[in-house]
């Protein structure tokens, strides 16, 4: 296998599926000439030219809604949005022509595009540009919503989600970037459903995604350490659809669970595995689950502020502890 880092898994992806289909195509703002801003298309332009890798104005709504209109005729486009913080002004798009028109089609049309952007909390970019959107697109019926915790995934749900006939947000993270990782030799397609156990354990399931899936690995390897806790972590690469039968499965068999997540609580993906573990397993748990989430409140500029709104390892921890009265 070979190491790469995670905006070279995804650089990987676009250019075997573009070497593939001659109706790949990549379009988004700096992603030409620049090589994106995450470097996530570096040399495509060069070795593509122009037509097959767009550089776009700053218009959101229009480029989304021009590569959703061409996946409606056969094309297969990889649409990258420079910051999730911008998804706001593409929704139109995205929620009422990409997600429905299958349905609305009879099937007779579909919308075979993928959508990428980073979000999350990076380093004092302010609060217009540290959302975590992950729940609003994860709420939309019709549209898969997957997000990579590691190189490996990156590279294979991409290509994945380019050769998937429904329409597929990948939610990447803007401080995962340069993350190494191993990533198979061969060309590698991961599973668009499904969750991964990133740590096998007994005592209590840690579930995470993107981020936070490190967060609990990191508390899992203190508990163990410090409190003979040992603690199973669950991977959620896929937050639409949510792998039901891998969270009860896992519940099942530790009977403790907290959730990770960077975003605020409410209306959050916390909330709504909570609600299939009550749905599936409820009289398998020995103690309510947590939740452990970012304060409710725009994520302020100041470093100390910013650092102190969204939650780390050490909150996982204090969590389990709580839990099992340690």
């Amino acid at each position: 296998m070979a190491e790469l880092m995670y905006w070279e898994a995804i650089r990987r992806a676009h250019d075997e599926e573009m070497a593939n289909d001659p109706l790949v195509i990549c379009m988004g703002e700096d992603i030409g000439v620049a090589g994106g801003t995450y470097k996530a298309t570096q040399g495509l332009y060069e070795k593509y030219g122009p037509e097959r890798v767009m550089d776009t104005p700053i218009s959101e709504n229009g480029y989304t809604g021009l590569g959703i209109g061409a996946s409606f005729l056969g094309v297969r486009p990889i649409i990258e949005l420079m910051s999730v913080n911008f998804a706001w002004l593409a929704l139109d798009q995205l929620f009422n022509s990409a997600a429905k028109v299958r349905y609305m089609s009879g099937g007779q049309l579909t919308a075979p595009v993928v959508v990428r952007s980073p979000g999350g909390t990076a380093h004092q970019l302010g609060a217009q540009h540290s959302a975590r959107m992950e729940k609003v697109f994860m709420g939309i019926a019709g549209l898969r919503v997957v997000t990579p915790s590691n190189p490996k995934q990156a590279y294979g749900l991409l290509k994945s989600a380019v050769r998937c006939n429904d329409p597929v947000f990948i939610n990447e993270h803007e401080l995962m970037y340069n993350m190494k990782g191993e990533v198979p030799d061969a060309e590698f397609f991961h599973p668009l459903e499904g969750s991964e156990v990133a740590r096998e354990g007994r005592d209590v399931t840690l579930f995470g995604y993107n981020i936070s899936v490190h967060w609990c690995l990191q508390a899992a390897a203190v508990l163990s350490k410090q409190f003979g806790i040992e603690a199973e972590v669950v991977d959620l690469y896929a937050l639409s659809p949510l792998d039901r039968a891998g969270i009860a499965r896992s519940v099942r068999n530790t009977h403790r669970a907290v959730i990770v997540e960077e975003a605020e609580a409410p209306v959050g993906v916390g909330s709504e595995v909570m609600a299939i573990i009550n749905e599936e397993c409820f009289f398998e748990l020995d103690a309510a689950p947590l939740r452990v989430s970012a304060l409710n409140i725009p994520i302020p500029y100041n470093h100390g502020l910013e650092k102190a709104a969204i939650p780390n390892a050490n909150d996982v921890v204090a969590a389990v502890r709580k839990m099992f009265g340690k």
